[in-house]
């Protein structure tokens, strides 16, 4: 280095320590089981949720155009565009997600084992 000046760093002190690295403390690995459990839920109680929520987004904009007709002062047309828009925006990522979760089940499939 400069001048004859060597830096001294405690490169050990500086590591920090978690629940994966164990080595030296004569603990087990945590590498080997799961620490905590998952918080999220499962990948069916997801998608039916998501087809749950696509089906009160695709009911709406009738409702509204229902409403609409009937003479209600609470429902402006801008209202039933907006749902129509919104509803045709779910539909297209619907469908967008429907078909990536074919091709990565297809994949999946594909594996060799």
């Amino acid at each position: 280095m400069l001048n004859g000046f060597y830096p001294q760093y405690d490169l050990e002190a500086r590591i920090q320590h978690s629940k994966i690295d164990s080595w030296g403390y004569n603990m087990p690995s945590a590498r080997m089981n799961r620490v905590e459990e998952p918080s999220t839920a499962d990948f069916s109680s997801v998608m039916s949720g998501l087809v749950e929520n696509l089906n009160t987004q695709m009911n709406a904009p009738d409702n509204l155009l229902k409403d609409a007709m009937m003479g209600s002062e609470n429902v402006d047309i801008h209202d039933v565009m907006t749902a129509m828009s919104k509803a045709e925006l779910s539909i297209s990522v619907a469908t967008t997600v429907t078909g990536k979760v074919i091709q990565a089940y297809d994949k999946i499939m594909q594996l060799q084992i």
